[in-house]
């Protein structure tokens, strides 16, 4: 699926709502997102808290399923198929990266990333997904011998290592101070350039929109605008 321009969608979605009962009231996440998301580009999903942006990450991702709308992943539209069928999308086509790690402490690095590849078709060696991140020297330590930054790459080679098409990141940045903060960035802006992996990464932080594609804001279950960078910021210029 392509637009004029013969840009690759990888994602299509088209009237997405999703409401929550509170009582005898609905608490409406999303008011009808439309949306494209293509082939190879980094997007930041731009928004405070409550502006529905993790409810739209996980509705492309497979883990949520909208009350109206389609989520199209090329021509199938996730959001209508069965869990089964959208286990067997998250586990083919997509790679995770949450605030928090949701390591196995009692596995180490590399034993963390190959729980992963033994799922996948055509896996990256946890050692070679680990190299990539930085911790060539550190695949052999436990969780709770390395840094939360560490520990986020680690949460980031364990996302890559099935060569997913698309990466997509909740507050990767969330749990972080600043220089470990954009060490994470780094890694992910490598992951798009290199393995022409999608990415599309929540945050609150405008300072990490000026390093994307493609900036969508959300507010109160909407779009609020999409800006288009003519340049990419490098990492290591932000401050915030």
């Amino acid at each position: 699926m392509s637009d004029a321009q013969g840009l690759a969608r990888i994602f299509v979605g088209r009237g997405l709502t999703k409401g929550y009962r509170a009582g005898e009231q609905v608490v409406h996440a999303l008011r009808g997102v439309d949306l494209d998301i293509y082939r190879g580009e980094f997007v930041v999903l731009l928004g405070p808290s409550g502006s529905g942006k993790s409810t739209l990450l996980n509705i492309l991702g497979g883990l949520d399923t909208p009350s109206a709308g389609q989520a199209c992943w090329g021509d199938h539209d996730i959001a209508a198929v069965d869990e089964s069928a959208r286990t067997r999308f998250r586990r083919e086509h997509v790679g995770f990266v949450f605030q928090f790690y949701n390591l196995i402490p009692s596995l180490t690095a590399r034993e963390n990333v190959a729980l992963v590849t033994e799922l996948a078709a055509h896996p990256m060696p946890p050692e070679e997904a680990l190299g990539r991140v930085g911790l060539a020297e550190r695949m052999d330590h436990f969780p709770s011998q390395l840094s939360g930054g560490e520990q986020q790459r680690v949460a980031i080679a364990r996302a890559i290592a099935k060569r997913p098409e698309v990466l997509l990141c909740d507050e990767p940045t969330g749990a972080l101070d600043y220089e470990t903060g954009k060490v994470v960035l780094t890694v992910i802006a490598d992951v798009n350039r290199d393995l022409g992996t999608t990415a599309v990464v929540i945050t609150h932080n405008a300072v990490i929109a000026s390093m994307a594609n493609r900036v969508i804001r959300l507010a109160d279950g909407v779009i609020a605008s999409v800006t288009v960078n003519a340049e990419r910021a490098q990492v290591d210029t932000l401050r915030w």
